[in-house]
Formats: structure tokens, sequence, C-alpha cells
């Protein structure tokens, strides 16, 4: 026997919207089922015997989703259009990927790993800060850090008036020639160019930056601007919950 499914589930599995933005929806007015408008939270419908509109444009029930994993390069914005015309993620993907959404953006100048799918509630889950999921960086530092600073990022420092939370952070290796060091740092907050703001609240500057993790998902040697799929393993570990 068919299940019934809540209307802002059935919009996120299908792609139209998170959960979030299809209660917003919901409550403006904006969705019809079966040519009834539907403004109640909560609203629960058997989606083969649903036609389901959003602003009018009809909702196709969900199809299988897709997970990949992407190695983004540097130079690209995480957008879907840039009005002063910079390159983005969606010039630099492989074409099977153009019509996916991703989870968690890189700044223009950084690289590495990005999920892609059109599972909505899967990006959700994964970007929402409640849920805390460890992302870690390698991130090439101007200077020989020290390890009095590596104690202040770890113990959580604050720049611009701006809280961070503490972060794992080690030193991979120095780099004689230039006089930099490569450090291994994990947040777990996700703010806005965190990373950055933490390296400078000890008085350096970060010269490049690479996402390697995200949860439990590596990127390993997957070659730059190239994709993989999501293994069954990283899948089922992220749909649990899995933070590490």
């Amino acid at each position: 026997m068919e299940q019934k499914v809540r209307l802002n589930k059935f919009l996120s599995q299908c792609g139209a919207a998170s959960r979030r933005q299809a209660d917003e929806l919901i409550a403006a007015g904006q969705v019809a089922v079966n040519g009834k408008k539907v403004t109640e939270l909560g609203t629960a419908i058997l989606p083969s015997r649903s036609t389901v509109r959003v602003g009018g444009k009809h909702i196709n029930p969900p199809k299988a989703h897709q997970y990949w994993v992407f190695n983004k390069p540097r130079g690209y914005l995480c957008s879907r259009g840039d009005p002063f015309g910079r390159p983005t993620i969606y010039d630099a993907v492989p074409f099977y990927l153009k019509n996916l959404k991703y989870a968690g953006r890189l700044d223009l100048d950084s690289e590495g790993l990005m999920i892609m799918t059109d599972d909505g509630e899967l990006i959700e889950q994964l970007t929402h800060p409640k849920n805390q999921i460890k992302r870690t960086y390698v991130v090439w530092v101007q200077g020989l850090v020290q390890k009095s600073e590596l104690d202040k990022l770890k113990q959580g420092v604050k720049y611009e008036g701006e809280k961070y939370a503490p972060a794992p952070a080690k030193v991979l290796r120095y780099d004689q020639r230039s006089q930099n060091t490569f450090l291994e740092i994990s947040i777990r907050e996700g703010k806005k160019r965190e990373i950055k703001m933490m390296i400078r609240a000890v008085g350096r500057q970060v010269l490049e930056l690479k996402r390697i993790t995200f949860g439990p998902v590596r990127l390993e040697y997957l070659p730059l601007g190239q994709a993989r799929r999501m293994t069954d393993e990283e899948l089922a570990q992220l749909k649990r919950g899995r933070k590490e």
C-alpha cells in the first residue's frame, strides 16, 4: 500500500525546493494539489494520485537521484550565474552534472571536493548548521606557523567581531624554500570564508585552500576538474547522518 508523504518532503525529493523553502511556498499559497491551493504546513499526499504544481508549474514525481563527487578547480564561482561574467562551477563541470545542485560552497580561489546531486533533502542535511558536518581542508599558509598559533585555532578564535569555533589543525609540512606552511584544518560550522578569517585571526594569510573531505566522502586521487559517482557506502553513511 502506498504511503502518504509530507508535501514539503515530496517537493524536496523532486528537487523543486528544500524542505524549508517548500514550507515557505506552501504558506505563501504557491502550491496546489489536484487543482486546490494548499496552505497548511504538514499536509501529506499520495504521490501516485496527486498532481502538484508550484507557481502554476507542474512538478514531476521524483526519479532516481544522482550523487556525484566533483573536484572543483580554482577560478570558478559557486553560482548558477554571475552578473560580472565570471566563470561559474557550471562552466567547469562535465555536461552530465550541469542540472545538479552543489552542497557547500567553495570560494572563487579555492579548489577541491564538492558534492553534486539533485537530492534536495540531502543538500539540506549536509549544509544545515545544526548538523555540524565535518569538512577537512589542506591550507597553504603564509609564513612558518608556530605551535602557539595552532593552539589558538584549536581553542577557537575571534576576528572582526565574529567568533569561530575550535578547529583541529596540524602542520603537514613546512616548505623551507618558500618559508610557508601546509596545514590540515577541520571545521564544522561552514561560515562564509571561515578558514581564511580564522587564519587572519592568528596573523597569517591563506595562499591556497583545498577541501579534501566532506563528512565521510574523500577526494583522494580524483583529478582536478573531474567527477566520479559517489559510492554506495559513502551515500549510506551520509544518509545515516555520519558527520566524520
